[in-house]
């Protein structure tokens, strides 16, 4: 049931009571009556234009969407892992050792400065194992996954 709908009701109530229109308490029901249907009308005008106007961002977001896609070449896919988040790494500066988290794509930039005390921070993955490779490293059970 709507707001309009329940300040109805409320109104159908108050009629059927049969009250004498002439006392000063049903003059004041009858104006809080009024000033609640006046109530129910403007929030229901008020949820009506909420609904436009999510309606109207929904669309300016699709077509900014589109615009970032076609101008930047932007996919939504290339920043986003398979569950739908970017990935982050946290990274520790061995100089002020202030943990900082990094975008994947900042790691394999090899380098950049600690926002905190300015170190040049060099990343560098050579040495690196990857399962493929059958390194002896013992990072790897036998069957090639990775311990924990």
């Amino acid at each position: 049931m709507t707001i309009t709908e329940k300040a109805a009701y409320i109104k159908g109530l108050l009629e059927g009571l049969d009250l004498d229109q002439n006392s000063k308490e049903v003059k004041v029901i009858n104006a809080m009556m009024e000033l609640l249907d006046d109530m129910a009308l403007a929030v229901s005008d008020l949820e009506d234009g909420y609904s436009d106007l999510a309606d109207q961002l929904d669309e300016v977001d699709e077509d900014l969407g589109t615009l970032e896609e076609e101008y930047y070449g932007l996919d939504e896919e290339d920043d986003e892992d398979e569950d739908g988040e970017d990935v982050f790494y946290e990274v520790t500066c061995p100089t002020c050792n202030e943990t900082i988290c990094l975008s994947e794509d900042i790691l394999l930039k090899g380098e950049m400065d600690c926002p905190n005390c300015g170190e040049n921070l060099e990343f560098d993955f050579d040495g690196l194992c990857d399962d493929d490779d059958g390194c002896d490293c013992g990072c790897h059970d036998k069957d090639g996954h990775e311990e924990s």
